[in-house]
């Protein structure tokens, strides 16, 4: 059985997010303990162009976690955590993160995903930038090996951070790149 029907079985056919039933589709989780659909959630287009960074984090739509955050599917735990973490600027998004039980080994898969830095990413003035922030770029940036030129005041949103607490990543012109953090000022 194809992975994609294991996880429509699995879900009875609706995003294991928000309960979506149009455009489905699966999304493997990093650091998974295996290859399986076991590692993997059913997202509907809205849900995995959001994770994905394709469009901006619509803070609202994720109040569904607080459903689907009681799956008993090790996978759906590890995504609902991680997404919650991602969220957390938001007291609701920390209110459900405080509510949710994982066994010990799920815990340390879903943690495995989520970087933290004992040293924070600063900006060019110096403000923390945390996972989902929007930021603009201070000066013209030459982008290695995509041969365009990421130009001044050019907005990146929903960062990701980087093991590297010097840097960031976000979407430039349609590509995902990695940024000097201190080459951005938080808007």
């Amino acid at each position: 059985m194809s992975i994609e029907k294991h996880l429509a079985e699995r879900a009875g056919s609706v995003c294991e997010a928000c309960a979506a039933t149009d455009n489905l589709t699966p999304h493997t989780l990093d650091y998974s303990p295996d290859t399986t659909a076991n590692c993997a959630v059913l997202l509907c287009k809205t849900c995995l162009d959001q994770v994905e960074g394709e469009v901006d984090i619509d803070m609202n739509h994720w109040r569904c976690l607080g459903d689907s955050m009681w799956s008993q599917v090790p996978a759906v735990q590890v995504f609902i955590y991680r997404m919650l973490g991602r969220l957390s600027t938001e007291s609701w998004a920390q209110d459900l993160a405080d509510m949710m039980y994982l066994e010990d080994d799920v815990r340390k898969w879903a943690e495995s995903g989520m970087i933290e830095n004992d040293e924070p990413t600063l900006d060019i003035n110096g403000v923390a930038l945390k996972a989902g922030d929007n930021v603009n770029i201070v000066k013209d940036l030459d982008v290695k090996g995509a041969g365009f030129t990421a130009k001044r005041g050019t907005p990146v949103r929903n960062i990701g951070l980087c093991d590297n607490p010097l840097h960031i990543e976000g979407r430039v012109n349609g590509q995902r790149i990695v940024i000097i953090a201190a080459y951005t000022k938080k808007m």
